[in-house]
């Protein structure tokens, strides 16, 4: 009796970032199993009998995405003292994911969440969840800005969330198509305008 090939042995890790990759590029429905295959350095059937299929895939790499992208935030956020402090620097995390290269990849939750209509319930609530999650984030941190007084009390914090992450969401999709301009300018005028 002719024994059964091994399934190929990969990083999974390592695949699902080559599938981010894609996803950011393309969107969910533009990638293709093919582009995954290519990027992934799989073929289709492994890509099937690791993940079951394209859906269950992108699951594991949105969840990915959002774990990296919170970890690397938070860590810049750690050194700031003040609320203020915090959200400027969350702007600069922003400008800086829509510059050159990165910027050019796209953002998987902006990316997805324009894509909305278009997908299945349990992936537009996935999406919504975590366009819910950075507002409240951006909630947590104008209400820290408004204990530590570096937040005016008369701003009202749900509309200023709201404000500051269709600022930052619009960076990620300029980001996209061309170059941002000076850095800290765009900061310092977004934070005059927010708080």
């Amino acid at each position: 009796m002719k024994e059964r090939g091994r399934p190929r042995e990969f990083d999974t890790g390592q695949a699902l970032d080559q599938a981010m990759l894609v996803f950011r590029q393309k969107g969910f429905h533009a990638a293709s199993i093919a582009d995954l295959a290519s990027a992934m350095n799989l073929t289709a059937g492994s890509i099937y009998k690791a993940f079951k299929d394209k859906r269950t895939l992108f699951l594991q790499v949105f969840a990915r995405y959002t774990s990296q992208r919170n970890a690397v935030l938070r860590q810049r956020l750690q050194p700031c003292a003040t609320g203020r402090e915090k959200l400027a620097e969350l702007l600069r995390f922003y400008l800086d994911s829509a510059r050159e290269l990165e910027g050019r990849r796209g953002c998987l939750v902006v990316g997805s969440a324009t894509e909305l209509q278009v997908l299945d319930d349990e992936l537009s609530e996935l999406v919504r969840n975590a366009v819910r999650r950075n507002k409240a984030f951006l909630v947590a941190l104008l209400q820290q800005g408004q204990e530590d007084g570096s937040v005016s009390p008369d701003v009202n914090v749900e509309t200023a969330a709201e404000l500051m992450l269709c600022i930052a969401f619009g960076m990620r999709v300029l980001g996209k198509i061309e170059n941002l301009t000076d850095r800290e300018e765009t900061i310092k005028l977004a934070m005059k305008l927010l708080v």
